[in-house]
């Protein structure tokens, strides 16, 4: 029963969901004991919380309930237990929710943790404490304290910047605005009332930011900064009004911390390796990079907004990213940064499918004659000047395209070479 998902489970929030967290706070109460847990603004999240919590205690585990925080805080406040669940479906929409399993270090869960989780869900493998020996949660305010003071202890002083923050409605807003005012901000807020519809997509996507980026611009702020529902992400819009694409602030931090060693998913720019550190790539998906780090790096991310410091926590955490590009624009304008990042184009792509299966497509695509390929997460292309990544989708029934090319011609013909390769595959 494969459960887990590139980010932990995610499913539609219904009744099936809240069986699922009760099995799953089974499984994991019999683990791991006492555990920390939390949950985003979503509607669903109580019901799945309690639900969870029920499951543990059953086994005789304790559980401390932190309230509605984000991922990042949770991470924090899972230092001091066996594990921390945080209740979530990051950036999906709404209507979904979801669980992440972390562990004391900020990491989620790796394969085996997972594997472990789901084998029992599966066979039912877990056993209920005596009645006089079930266990008990208790509740605790501090975690966005602690949290702040975590980032506080790292990053120092304070800064005269005026900074438009859009929470988008998550849990976020119960953190960012305080700790960016205490780093001496001038905060223009922008959706930062906890709502569980949220106000715009979740997603911190250019095409979802619009209301961020004009505001940005009209006020004339230093900075513009983004958050999804559990602000594991943060994405953000330069002096200039300008998103920032998230391969370009992938190079901002790996260069602001001096970074040796980076990690980061097989989909982000080759531009990274231009920096002069040493790249090491994993699957897509945060999990998959903050358990590499573990192995040694200075800095982890993807470009879809997750940003990992390891001097922090081995979870992404968009609160942390946020004060660090409050302390980057607060000695320089980040609109100067962005513009010396080079910036090759990239294509994305999609094709529908009913099976998600692509055995037998790497012979094929061996006749483009690439430098190398690389099959760690679908098939990865390499040449010279540009590369291509075909990979079945983690969430829909699709089978996704993504090609970088140093100019637009080299990018439009490996696109296009590789759609019609892909299209005549799925025949």
């Amino acid at each position: 029963m494969k459960l887990f998902g590139t980010s932990g489970i995610r499913k539609i929030a219904d009744s099936s969901l809240v069986e699922l967290a009760l099995k799953a706070g089974m499984a994991a109460g019999q683990l791991y004991g006492d555990m920390v847990i939390a949950g985003d603004t979503r509607t669903s999240s109580n019901a799945v919380k309690y639900a969870f919590i029920s499951g543990a205690l059953i086994t005789g585990a304790d559980c401390t309930d932190v309230g509605l925080v984000p991922t990042p805080t949770l991470a924090i406040a899972a230092e001091k237990y066996r594990a921390g669940v945080m209740i979530t479906a990051s950036h999906n929409p709404p209507e979904y929710n979801g669980l992440k399993l972390i562990n004391p270090d900020g990491s989620a869960f790796n394969s085996a943790q997972q594997s472990q989780i789901e084998e029992m869900i599966s066979a039912a493998s877990y056993a209920s404490a005596k009645w006089d020996a079930f266990g008990n949660v208790r509740t605790s305010e501090d975690a966005v304290i602690n949290h702040i003071d975590r980032i506080r202890s790292n990053i120092t002083g304070r800064f005269n910047i005026k900074v438009v923050l859009d929470c988008g409605g998550g849990a976020a807003s119960v953190i960012t605005p305080i700790l960016l005012r205490e780093m001496g901000c001038e905060v223009i807020e922008l959706n930062c009332v906890p709502r569980g519809d949220f106000i715009r997509p979740s997603e911190p996507t250019e095409e979802n930011l619009q209301e961020l980026i004009r505001v940005t611009r009209e006020v004339r702020a230093d900075l513009g900064i983004a958050h999804d529902g559990d602000a594991d992400r943060m994405m953000a819009v330069d002096d200039k009004g300008r998103f920032i694409p998230g391969d370009k602030l992938l190079v901002l931090f790996t260069r602001e911390v001096g970074a040796k060693k980076v990690i980061t998913t097989m989909d982000a720019s080759m531009i990274v390796e231009e920096t002069g550190a040493e790249v090491i790539r994993t699957k897509i998906g945060d999990s998959f990079v903050s358990v590499e780090l573990k192995n040694g790096g200075d800095f982890g991310g993807e470009p879809s907004g997750s940003w990992m410091f390891p001097e922090n926590s081995l979870c992404p955490d968009g609160i942390y990213a946020a004060a660090r590009m409050v302390a980057i624009a607060g000695r320089t304008r980040i609109s100067d940064l962005v513009d010396d990042i080079p910036e090759y184009p990239i294509q994305r792509s999609s094709v529908k499918v009913n099976k998600l299966d692509i055995t037998g497509l790497e012979e094929i695509l061996k006749s483009l004659n690439p430098v190398s390929i690389d099959t760690k997460d679908g098939i990865k292309l390499i040449f010279d000047d540009s590369w291509a990544l075909i990979r079945p989708s983690g969430t829909e029934p699709k089978i996704r395209l993504t090609v970088e090319g140093k100019n637009r011609e080299v990018l439009r013909n490996l696109h296009d070479t590789c759609l019609v390769i892909i299209n005549e595959f799925l025949k």
